[in-house]
């Protein structure tokens, strides 16, 4: 099969990549762009350890072709600290509320939980819950993925660097 040309906006960039049709959005970020970041969890779109926002939306990655993307902007968890010493304010919480043990999770549920702050800046546990459901974690039990999620909002809310 022949290689389609695709534009995308990744974290800001413009990138033009010949992808196999076939090929998702998962593989063309992690293979051909080299942001290993996204996870590949379970490649049928259960786990969510490959979410990514897609046009400002949580999407999972495995279940969208590249060429679907065409034209878009994406963003990966990379996007998120401005520079390798200071964390975003999300990635601040996680760390300083426990959100994160191993570790596999923790890209999805980020980036799952950047879409819903956006949509709702002060979300309360329920909000939290629903919007990180399609993302699993083996090792938090998710109360402090929960916690930090809160705290990362109201961090965001003050405007934190």
């Amino acid at each position: 099969m022949d290689d389609v040309a695709i534009r995308l906006v990744v974290n800001g960039r413009a990138r033009e990549l010949a992808v196999e049709p076939r090929r998702l959005l998962v593989e063309t970020i992690r293979d051909d762009l080299g942001l290993t970041g996204t996870k590949v969890g379970c490649d049928t779109g259960q786990c969510g350890a490959c979410t990514v926002l897609l046009d400002g939306a949580a999407v999972k990655s495995c279940t969208v072709l590249a060429v679907q993307a065409d034209g878009a902007e994406v963003r990966t968890v990379e996007s998120l600290a401005p520079d390798r010493e200071t964390l975003h304010p999300l990635q601040g919480a996680f760390v300083e509320h426990h959100g994160l043990q191993c570790g596999y999770c923790t890209p999805g549920m980020l980036m799952a939980a950047l879409d819903l702050i956006a949509h709702d800046p002060d979300p309360d546990d329920d909000a939290i819950r629903a919007a990180i459901d399609g993302n699993l974690c083996r090792c938090t039990g998710y109360q402090p993925i929960i916690e930090s999620i809160r705290a990362g909002a109201a961090a965001m809310r003050e405007g934190a660097a």
